[in-house]
């Protein structure tokens, strides 16, 4: 196996391409901008070169709304399609196996595997892994795959690259060294950057407001928890029907604007299966400057999950007062 984890040494990622004769490109369950943004620019790479080549994720059974926008699009089949056997099986964005849901079984198919990530918690499980806990966006790292593979970025592959990048680094307000010029180079194909940002971050159906309304609700702040101030919200299963996954997800980012809280968490019921939670996690240094923001990767590795420094999640079974409580506790 070899891990390339400083994200620099791409020699070897670019053999498994260039040899590949069919390669299935898998993305986390519940996909966001950066794992569906990754393996879609990697499809219209190999697609071009002549190279069949789906995508896929387990869960939902659909694209979110927003998503659709990305080209690409073709290439992404239901999970039923998905090839058991393939020559190259690539995955991106998914920091742990069990991100990958019940199309996890397809990494015993794959002659050699090819991960691409950027989650500090990926301990590598691809025959080549390319994982660099410093890339703002599992994107930036297909953006370096492809300049040493020598393909073109263009417009379309373009737009790929700057949906995962501009969620990533939530419109910027996180973004590390090297995203804003990654930003202007793909800008510079003629694609319509805010556009592309509305759609993704600034547009929701009216449906939204009520639920949010309901969740915010039912907000709750712990003072002192972790030394920094702890909010959480619930998100009911009943409160989700008229919305899709990503309006659900969003809710963290409204939680984590309370200035009282150093960690914001959100808990969300699974729907069907209402002692199943999904639990969002994020944290902020204190000020410009200071480095004392909380790892809230290292606590959701306790429960099973894991992800960034300031942003994480993991699953967790019970009643909403238990879960609640073990994370609290964990916390005090």
């Amino acid at each position: 196996m070899t891990s390339v984890r400083d994200g620099t040494e791409l020699g070897a990622a670019v053999a498994l391409l260039a040899a590949a004769r069919s390669v299935t490109v898998l993305c986390h369950v519940q996909p966001d901008a950066d794992t569906v943004g990754s393996g879609l620019a990697l499809a219209l790479a190999l697609d071009r070169r002549g190279v069949p080549v789906c995508v896929s994720f387990a869960e939902p059974a659909e694209l979110p709304a927003s998503l659709r926008t990305l080209p690409g699009g073709q290439h992404l089949v239901a999970p039923a399609q998905v090839p058991h056997e393939v020559d190259l099986l690539v995955v991106v964005d998914c920091g742990a196996r069990s991100r990958l849901g019940a199309l996890a079984d397809r990494l015993s198919g794959a002659a050699r595997t090819l991960v691409i990530d950027h989650h500090r918690a990926n301990d590598g499980f691809g025959t080549v892994d390319l994982i660099d806990e410093t890339a703002a966006s599992t994107t930036e790292l297909v953006t370096r795959l492809l300049d040493a593979w020598g393909v073109p970025i263009d417009a379309a592959i373009a737009h790929c690259l700057f949906a995962g990048l501009v969620t990533d680094t939530g419109s910027f307000r996180w973004a590390r060294p090297g995203s804003h010029a990654l930003a202007e180079r793909l800008l510079a194909t003629g694609i319509d950057g805010s556009e592309i940002t509305r759609s993704l971050l600034d547009t929701h159906p009216f449906t939204w407001l009520p639920m949010l309304s309901k969740v915010l609700s039912s907000a709750v702040v712990v003072p002192g928890a972790a030394g920094v101030g702890l909010v959480y919200a619930l998100v009911r299963a009943a409160d989700t029907h008229e919305v899709g996954p990503e309006e659900v997800e969003s809710v963290i980012d409204v939680i984590r604007t309370t200035a009282e809280a150093g960690i914001a968490v959100v808990f969300k019921e699974a729907r069907g299966q209402n002692d199943r939670w999904t639990v969002s996690l994020r944290s902020r240094d204190s000020a410009p400057g200071v480095s004392d923001g909380v790892d809230v990767a290292a606590i959701a590795s306790r429960f099973g999950g894991g992800g960034h420094r300031f942003a994480a999640g993991y699953t967790t079974y019970g009643s909403a007062e238990s879960v609640v409580r073990a994370l609290v506790d964990e916390l005090s």
